[in-house]
């Protein structure tokens, strides 16, 4: 077995921090949303909190870019580069549903479970990986992948040791169709948007583009707001309640500190870490959950942990190195131009 290349798994000064936070806030929001249920149902209107949470991260993205630049300049930037406005709407109508959904599933699902179920993402991300970026992966990134999945699968096997058989503790209905939505959302948001972070709007500022995506993903709720019923009538049943709830203030900051690391994530490393990193969830959610809500931890989830850790550390020998697409210094004048018309082509 090989050594574990740290400097190709995590090539930049803050990639190991960033993959740190990345984990953490994710499996504090799924516990975090899990203790506002009362008797599996929330008191607040889910699109108003995600709405309210893609104002925060706004305003965040904002702030931090006026930090070093000034509002006219952010003005400036948005208008020059208003065609990747355009298209930051792909992803943010696929994170607008991810982010529905996710409320909806983790009523229907404890949290081990919910983030179990979503590692059906792991296969489909490395597809749409190497179709996006054609960039193959290696066989050892595919036994990787696999073993990954399985270790999920297994966490799923509820024991039963008065019968011979394991059985599974959930029956096909509504919801897992909801989580597979959620999934294929999850796999095409990650990869275009980490595509457009490393092409076309790899000259964008990172702030500017949160802005991009924010701006988008409240129009993408606003739309949905207006599908459900009366715009304004929503906000009104929502009331105060939302601002007052510590619990509801704690999902809509943690969720918005989320959307930032996340596009720091993809910046820095790509969407197969990020696939790692969200099976990490799966193993801190386990023991978290059984803290705090007392729910058991099974042999099979021990054996799922140990098969997750070894297909991390697997995939760490020879991880995917990042995409630059606009480093052509390298390459010959021919080379180039195919390149960039390749490129130029796949823009929606």
């Amino acid at each position: 077995m090989g050594s574990i290349n740290w400097s190709e798994l995590f090539p930049g000064k803050w990639s190991a921090v960033i993959f740190v936070l990345y984990i953490a806030l994710f499996v504090n929001q799924g516990i975090i949303i899990t203790w506002s249920q009362k008797e599996g149902e929330y008191d607040y209107n889910i699109v108003i909190v995600v709405l309210m949470t893609e104002v925060i991260k706004l305003v965040s993205s904002i702030v931090l870019y006026c930090h070093e630049n000034s509002l006219k300049n952010l003005f400036q930037e948005v208008y020059k580069y208003r065609k990747v406005l355009l298209l930051y709407m792909v992803p943010s109508s696929l994170y607008c549903l991810y982010n529905n959904l996710s409320f909806v599933n983790l009523a229907a699902f404890d949290p081990p479970t919910y983030f179990l179920l979503l590692q059906l993402r792991v296969v489909v991300t490395g597809i749409i990986f190497q179709v996006v970026f054609k960039k193959k992966l290696s066989t050892k990134q595919w036994i990787s992948l696999v073993l990954l999945t399985l270790g999920c699968m297994i966490k799923h096997l509820n024991l039963d040791y008065n019968n011979a058989l394991p059985n599974a503790n959930f029956h096909l209905n509504i919801n897992i169709i909801f989580i597979f939505i959620q999934t294929i959302c999850s796999c095409l948001a990650g990869v275009y948007n980490e595509y457009l972070l490393k092409g076309e709007g790899a000259t964008v500022n990172i702030f500017v583009q949160n802005v991009f995506m924010y701006i988008d993903s409240i129009l993408c709720n606003v739309a949905v707001l207006l599908i459900q019923g009366n715009l304004v009538q929503a906000f009104d049943d929502a009331g105060p309640s939302i601002f007052m709830d510590p619990k509801v203030i704690l999902i809509m900051f943690n969720n918005a500190a989320i959307g930032i690391i996340t596009s720091f994530f993809l910046k820095n490393l790509n969407s197969i870490v990020k696939t790692f990193a969200s099976a990490l969830e799966l193993v801190f959610t386990a023991i978290l959950c059984w803290i705090f809500f007392g729910i058991p931890i099974y042999f099979n989830t021990a054996l799922a942990i140990a098969i997750v850790s070894y297909a991390v550390i697997l995939y760490s020998q020879n991880p995917v190195q990042n995409v630059k697409p606009k480093s052509y210094e390298s390459a010959d004048v021919e080379e180039t131009q195919e390149f960039i018309t390749k490129q130029e082509s796949q823009i929606v």
